[in-house]
């Protein structure tokens, strides 16, 4: 038995489908968050018929008539997959806006159940709504249920009507079938007629203490975190206190105890070999394996606490308003409104996050946000951003907080080369986003939320991160000729050889060294191997204190072996950060964007920016700090101008193609 799940953005759609399947999909307050259907089985506990019922998530709609390609999904979905039942999920707190949905979804001849979601709430604003009689009106059963409540919920009610549903006849209370929609005013005084339908269903069940004259809470705070000065500052000092607490004092401490696991698993291991084992076979198997994933692992703590802390701000309603604080910006700068939704998202994991671009419509809108949303630091990247504050930062919260508005910086700037390279006129794009009240942030979801991300950065450690490092550590053990390096001579292994080359270039950025190229390589492949490849090229076990409680300080002999300066770190760590993401997230562009053109031009631009960010940083910072230039300055200027000098070359083409365009426009307005 297959059930369609089917509402607005922001009704509560997935909560729902979470709690009825025990599925764990993301679940945010904006549209754009579902962008593909999602299926789950039905819980047995609320399945009462025995047979598999199949609950599908679809991306949430304002209505049949698609408007973007979420919509679609939803749209051809209900069309021509023939569920049995759909289950209309209606947001009880805004009724007006959701029956024009169901209205839709009642014409389509298939059995609809409406859970009136969100329930609990009308109750807090004393509002009341005639359960029984918008049933009647609407002519299908009407349920409430709170998607958010362990008990009371009306969930087991909700599957158990959904069977009783099953092969009945469904009637329309407002059939447009007959209706003349052959264009686009016969379709509007179709839709007039619709929406006076449900004005007339509203006054007949909904009764609604409405104080249009006061000030509320909600909008007294708005008036504050989502203005358009005061909402960045806020912003800084609210990420400011999400690092301190994951990096300085609640992350460091759950560390300590995980490393201490790692620590003795590893001289478990080393027990286990004994005496007599083969140097090679430990080297890989300890050094390698087990201490170059342990030290990335080893972070895992720190980024839980983030991603819970993460998960709170955007449950209680607070990543909304970033998005509308930062959507002026982003319209200036030739993006789409949405286009701040994608890189939200891409906070947690890039390849979501580029997924979530399909909601622009716009083209060039679409392939730039893509082509962007990796600059935003993603959950791989925060082994590393942990590591090098820990090294050389003194563990300074400013660390994380200063990558995530680079990366702001870098997208702003990114966007402004974009539109002139395609010479395509800044269009005036409108972004309607339902702020969701502030409301108490639920600790268990936020806890759901940081396990599943923690599951996903287990896999990738047990998976894609062990078998890389295990390739490292060998080809570091060998040369060429598969004989083993001697101590002292590790510039001769296979490992030195491939990545010299790639260290020369990264002279200019203060970096030029071989163990660093090579780990910045390993990174295109998944950002955490960063910091599991520094573990093994310099037989590192982990890199937390676990005396101190803390990350390993600037002054530690670790910090040390590297041989980098504070700024030459910095420099570093933004250019692991701000060059192209890892190859899924590529691969996730390259579905987007669905233009070659566009994929290598974007990769190439991302390459660009994170050298050239990265060739500032170290070049001007090491002339504040010593009164000197950075070594490679001379051939890191060269470089560095004809990457600009490239880019420039294509702003003036488009610049021409943007005045071709504008004087045809003027020559067809005479015409």
């Amino acid at each position: 038995m297959k059930v369609a799940l089917a509402g607005n953005p922001n009704s509560g759609k997935t909560t729902l489908f979470n709690a009825i399947t025990g599925k764990i999909e993301h679940v945010g307050n904006w549209a754009g968050v579902t962008i593909e259907k999602k299926e789950g089985d039905i819980k047995k506990a609320l399945n009462v018929t025995g047979v598999t019922m199949t609950a599908v998530d679809l991306p949430g709609a304002y209505s049949m008539s698609p408007f973007t390609s979420e919509e679609s999904v939803t749209s051809e979905f209900v069309k021509n997959e023939n569920p049995d039942v759909i289950i209309n999920i209606v947001d009880a707190t805004n009724l007006s806006r959701s029956l024009f949905f169901t209205t839709q979804l009642l014409e389509l001849d298939i059995p609809v159940v409406v859970a009136l979601n969100k329930s609990d709430l009308n109750k807090k604003k004393k509002t009341d709504i005639q359960v029984s009689q918008l049933s009647e009106i609407l002519g299908c059963p009407v349920i409430e249920t709170v998607s958010t409540s362990m008990s009371g919920n009306g969930l087991e009610k909700l599957i158990s009507t959904v069977v009783e549903v099953k092969g009945q006849e469904q009637k329309a209370p407002f059939d447009a079938k007959n209706m003349d929609l052959s264009n686009k005013e016969s379709v509007a005084a179709s839709d007039k007629k619709r929406y006076e339908f449900i004005k007339e269903i509203i006054a007949r069940v909904e009764n609604k203490q409405i104080h249009s004259n006061r000030q509320t809470k909600q909008d007294a705070a708005d008036r504050i975190i989502a203005h358009k000065w005061l909402g960045i500052p806020i912003f800084a000092a609210v990420m400011w206190v999400v690092f301190s607490i994951s990096q300085t004092h609640l992350g460091p401490l759950l560390a300590d105890v995980f490393v201490g696991w790692i620590d003795s698993f590893y001289g478990w291991v080393q027990g286990m070999l004994g005496v007599g084992a083969s140097p090679v076979l430990s080297a890989i198997l300890l050094d390698g394996i087990i201490g170059g994933v342990g030290a990335v692992v080893g972070f895992l703590p720190l980024i839980m606490v983030l991603f819970f802390l993460l998960a709170l701000l955007e449950d209680c309603g607070y990543m909304a308003r970033v998005a509308v604080v930062m959507d002026r910006f982003f319209k200036r700068v030739g993006l789409s409104g949405k286009s701040i939704i994608p890189m939200i998202i891409g906070t947690g994991c890039a390849i979501p996050g580029v997924m979530a671009t399909r909601t622009i419509k716009n083209e060039r809108q679409r392939r730039t946000t893509a082509m962007l949303t990796p600059f935003m630091p993603c959950g791989a990247k925060l082994p590393v951003i942990a590591l090098f504050a820990g090294l050389f930062f003194n563990d300074a919260a400013w660390v994380g907080t200063l990558m995530y508005f680079i990366g702001i910086a870098i997208i702003i700037l990114g966007a402004l080369i974009v539109v002139r390279i395609t010479g395509e006129k800044n269009k005036r794009s409108f972004f309607i986003m339902e702020l969701p009240e502030y409301r108490f942030p639920s600790i268990k979801r936020a806890t759901v939320s940081m396990l599943s991300r923690a599951k996903a950065f287990i896999i990738k450690a047990s998976t894609i991160i062990l078998l890389c490092n295990a390739i490292v550590q060998i080809m570091q053990t060998f040369n060429w000729q598969f004989q083993v390096v001697a101590e002292g001579a590790e510039n001769t292994s296979i490992l030195a050889n491939i990545a010299t080359p790639f260290a020369f270039l990264l002279i200019p950025l203060g970096f030029g060294v071989w163990q660093l190229a090579a780990a910045a390589i390993t990174g295109f492949i998944a950002k955490e191997n960063v910091v599991g490849t520094l573990a093994v090229v310099y037989s590192i076990t982990n890199f937390i204190d676990t005396e101190e409680l803390v990350l390993v300080s600037g002054g530690s002999d670790v910090a040390g072996i590297m041989g980098l300066t504070s700024v030459a770190a910095l420099s570093y760590l933004i250019f692991n950060l701000f060059t192209p993401p890892c190859f899924a997230a590529i691969g996730a562009m390259n579905a987007e964007m669905e233009n070659k053109k566009w994929l290598f031009g974007g990769v190439a631009f991302q390459f660009g920016m994170g050298y050239v960010a990265s060739f500032f940083t170290y070049q001007i910072g090491t002339l504040i700090t010593t009164g000197e230039l950075g070594s490679g300055f001379l051939p890191g200027v060269i470089l560095v101008t004809v990457m600009i000098g490239y880019v420039v070359t294509l702003v003036r083409k488009g610049d021409k193609i943007a005045e071709a365009k504008m004087a045809e426009a003027k020559m067809a307005l005479s015409a």
